[in-house]
């Protein structure tokens, strides 16, 4: 069997957890590029890799582009990749708008990312490559034993609700929309979202045949750090340039069925990441991050200093609900090792390119609503 040779684009955090996680997915990591020169460069001689001026540069040399950028940078390189037959990997979100948000409407907002979605799913079909959109919570464990539940007991999902919420991002550039393409509701409600979309999708082809899609939103957006009578103690990031730090978000399926979704950077401790599903047969709580498998307790921060225990935490004092591997428990390495798979065997990934125009458009929708003041939007397709 050929050993597919892939090469990173990015050189921060996601990068790092992705390339952790690669070597389960037998695949050869060949290089990485970034648009930091400084970056790259670092990256490449701690990890043994070759340092690549650009994404066009690595093409020729690999099979795979591993895309770990911010998002305004998704559509170029996921459509030179395109350009070159290479097969994609993509961190969320897949793309959006990434103009000023005091000079656009969110209706225009959403017209706009309507046409780069379209343009997105032409060029990957048009190449036939495999794209694998990198939502870790569709491949979380607790996220596909609920799968397998609604597919063996072909149960009807009433409702969901989830949640990402945690303080801030490891991104400099988050909190800035003409990167980020928005702020809580995007960047942090996209991951409760794929993982509620994903399982209705299964819901739909193991009673009807067919995925059931989101047909409406309506939500509110808020940036509560930025309200007059706030009161900053200094624990909670507060610099966001125009971006919302919280966010709502409810989604109305083809079936009436609906879905809640709560995004926000207003949570001390840790992440706080959870789905939960109540059906006609049985109920699920779908814990993402912490899960309880280890607590740690350290009365001295000093002593952990250099220790990782989990993501976003802010002191290694207390208790602490530590993660002894989150590449299993947030679903990383089944993330990478289905979409290596999925290239090899000319397989559609359970994270594919459909799921990630739907999670993209449902958020535009809900951005859309938000302007609104809350009023029903439509959910539109491409």
């Amino acid at each position: 069997m050929k050993t597919l040779k892939l090469g990173i684009a990015g050189a921060g955090f996601a990068a790092r957890f992705h390339l952790e996680n690669l070597p389960e997915a037998g695949v050869e990591v060949v290089g990485v590029t970034s648009a930091r020169e400084e970056s790259r460069d670092a990256f490449a001689a701690k990890h043994k890799l070759r340092a690549f001026a650009s994404v066009e540069e690595m093409l020729p040399e690999i099979d795979v582009l591993d895309i770990c950028t911010p998002p305004s940078s998704h559509q170029q390189y996921i459509l030179a990749a395109a350009r070159a037959g290479k097969h994609v990997i993509v961190e969320k979100p897949l793309t959006g708008f990434y103009g000023s948000p005091e000079k656009t409407s969110k209706r225009e907002m959403l017209d706009a990312v309507v046409a780069s979605g379209r343009e997105l799913l032409d060029a990957v079909r048009g190449a036939g490559i495999t794209l694998g959109y990198a939502e870790n919570f569709v491949y979380a464990p607790s996220v596909q034993k609920e799968r397998e539940i609604i597919e063996k007991s072909r149960a009807q999902i009433l409702r969901m609700q989830g949640e990402e919420s945690h303080n801030g991002s490891h991104s400099p550039v988050y909190g800035i929309w003409s990167v980020q393409g928005g702020g809580s509701l995007i960047a942090k409600g996209c991951h409760p979202l794929g993982a509620i979309l994903y399982l209705k999708r299964k819901e739909g082809l193991a009673r009807m045949g067919r995925p059931l899609r989101p047909a409406s939103v309506s939500a509110r957006t808020h940036s509560i750090t930025s309200i007059p009578g706030f009161e900053d103690r200094g624990f909670l990031r507060t610099k966001y340039q125009d971006t919302e730090d919280y966010a709502l978000l409810h989604v109305t399926f083809e079936d009436g069925t609906v879905a809640d979704v709560t995004a926000s950077e207003l949570v001390m401790g840790g992440i706080y990441d959870y789905v939960e599903v109540f059906a006609n047969n049985h109920r699920t709580r779908c814990r993402i991050s912490p899960v309880s498998v280890l607590d740690v307790y350290n009365p001295r921060h000093e002593q952990f200093k250099d220790i990782y225990l989990v993501e976003k935490i802010s002191s290694n004092e207390g208790w602490i609900p530590a993660s002894p591997e989150e590449g299993w428990s947030l679903g990383y390495g089944r993330e990478l090792r289905n979409f290596i798979e999925c290239v090899r065997e000319g397989r559609t990934p359970e994270s594919d390119v459909e799921l990630a125009l739907d999670v993209t458009l449902t958020i535009y929708a809900g951005y859309v609503s938000a302007e609104e003041m809350g009023r029903e939007v439509e959910v539109r397709r491409v």
